[in-house]
């Protein structure tokens, strides 16, 4: 039980990780004027 906890705290702090590196690259995007990237469609594992 606890493995599967861990498992699951793991995935939501990539999932994490990974979220903000694409609101940061958004946000320098916006900043340098140019349009942001489109966003994939988020797919929960």
């Amino acid at each position: 039980m606890a493995d599967t906890k861990d498992e699951k705290a793991d995935r939501l702090a990539a999932a994490l990780r990974e979220n903000l590196k694409r609101r940061k690259a958004q946000a320098r995007a916006v900043d340098a004027g140019s349009p942001p990237a489109p966003l994939p469609d988020d797919v929960t594992q």
